[in-house]
């Protein structure tokens, strides 16, 4: 069987903006890729500044990865709905992410290596 997801230390320190605020820095960002579709840059929990994360009723659903909690990100100037995803219980293929948080690029919040 092809494996469908493939994960790996993310080289060089990345980075999180929300709102022109920086939520967190890290080192230790893993990448996943699943399937055909981009990479997705994951931050260890511990290096995100969770105060600025409302956790969200939203669920999202990955055939390969399993179920997705949300969270909204709290800026000052607005609040990014289900901006932040996380896999708390995921499959055995893609267990390295659990309690890894992953960030929805858009207009306001950025996702850079440094």
């Amino acid at each position: 069987m092809l494996k469908q997801i493939s994960i790996r230390p993310a080289s060089g320190t990345w980075v999180i903006r929300a709102g022109g605020a920086v939520l967190g820095e890290s080192s230790r960002a893993i990448e996943l890729t699943e399937g055909e579709r981009p990479y997705v840059i994951y931050f260890p929990r511990e290096d995100i500044a969770m105060a600025f994360l409302e956790p969200s009723a939203y669920r999202s659903e990955s055939q390969l990865i399993g179920q997705a909690t949300h969270f909204d990100i709290a800026s000052k100037s607005r609040t990014y709905k289900n901006a932040v995803w996380s896999y708390e219980a995921p499959s055995d293929e893609a267990s390295e992410i659990a309690g890894y948080l992953a960030f929805e690029v858009q207009d306001g919040v950025a996702v850079e290596q440094i």
